[in-house]
C-alpha cells in the first residue's frame, strides 16, 4: 500500500484502520477513533461497501425518505423565510446555482441558498472567511450551514447523497486533480451534502495542499467503511456542529 506523508501528520491513502491501530496515534486518527470502534471494523479490500447493489439501494431509499422528510417539514417554510432575508440584504435571485461534479465526473447544477452579492467570480474565486462579497444574511447562513439544506432537492433528484464527499469547486477539482493522487476516487460516489471530512472540521476553501489531502483521505476512508450506523453517526454530528460551529469549524 503506498504511503503518504503530511506535514506534522502521517495519514494513508485508501486508509487502513490496521495501520491506524499499529502506528502511534496522530490527532487525525485519534479524531477517526472518536467516530469509529476501530477494534470492530475490517477494510473491505476486494469489493468497497457501496459496490453491491443492496447496500445502493439501501442508502437511496433512506436519502429519499429523508430529503422528503427536511423538504415538508423545513424547508417548506424556511425557503419564504430566508428568501425574504436575502432579497433585505441584496438584490439578486434567492438561490446560487452552480455546476459541480457528481458521481462518475458528471456535471450537475448544485441549489445553495445564495451568501454572497452577485459577482462575476462567483464560479472560480472560493469564498474565504472573511470575504467582503458575503452578505450579512450570508454570513449567518454560512456559519449555521443553511445555505446547504437547498440541496435537498440534489439529493431527491439523485445527483447527490444526505451523506458523502463534498461536491468542490470545478476549477478546484482541476486544481487539485494534478496535485493529488487518487483525486478523482472523490467520485466513485455520490457527492453529499455532509460527511466524515466535514463534521471532523474540514470546512471551507483552502489553500494547503496537505490539508486538502487529508480531507481527500477521509473521504475515500469514507467509502471503504460506509455502513448505516456510520452515516447516522455523520448525521448526529453534522447537526451538533450546526449549532455549535464556533466550537467545531476549522477554517482550512
Amino acid at each position: 500500500m503506498e504511503r503518504k506523508t503530511t506535514s506534522g501528520n502521517s495519514f494513508y491513502q485508501y486508509t487502513d484502520l490496521l495501520i491506524i491501530r499499529e502506528e502511534p496515534a496522530a490527532p487525525l486518527h485519534q479524531e477517526l477513533a472518536g467516530i469509529i470502534n476501530v477494534e470492530s471494523i475490517t477494510t473491505p479490500f476486494t469489493k468497497q461497501p457501496l459496490g453491491i447493489f443492496f447496500n445502493r439501494i439501501l442508502k437511496r431509499s433512506f436519502d429519499i425518505i429523508f430529503s422528503l422528510m427536511v423538504i415538508s417539514c423545513v424547508l417548506s417554510w424556511m425557503i419564504p423565510v430566508i428568501a425574504i432575508l436575502i432579497w433585505i440584504d441584496s438584490r439578486g435571485p434567492v438561490f446560487f446555482l452552480q455546476k459541480r461534479n457528481k458521481r462518475n465526473g458528471k456535471l450537475f447544477t448544485c441549489i445553495k441558498f445564495r451568501s454572497m452579492i452577485v459577482n462575476p467570480d462567483a464560479d472560480i474565486l472560493p469564498a474565504n472567511k472573511n470575504d467582503k462579497r458575503i452578505t450579512k444574511t450570508g454570513h449567518f447562513l454560512r456559519d449555521h450551514y443553511i445555505d446547504e439544506l437547498p440541496q435537498f432537492f440534489n439529493v431527491l433528484f439523485g445527483d447527490m447523497s444526505v451523506i458523502g464527499p463534498r461536491p468542490h469547486m470545478i476549477s478546484d477539482d482541476l486544481k487539485y486533480e494534478g496535485q493529488i493522487e487518487h483525486y478523482r476516487n472523490r467520485y466513485n460516489v455520490k457527492p453529499g451534502i455532509t460527511g466524515l471530512a466535514q463534521v471532523l472540521g474540514y470546512v471551507g476553501s483552502t489553500e494547503n495542499i496537505n490539508k486538502m489531502l487529508e480531507r481527500v483521505n477521509l473521504d475515500i476512508f469514507y467509502q471503504r467503511h460506509w455502513s448505516i450506523r456510520l452515516d447516522m453517526i455523520i448525521i448526529w454530528k453534522t447537526i451538533i456542529n450546526t449549532f455549535f460551529s464556533s466550537l467545531h469549524r476549522k477554517e482550512i
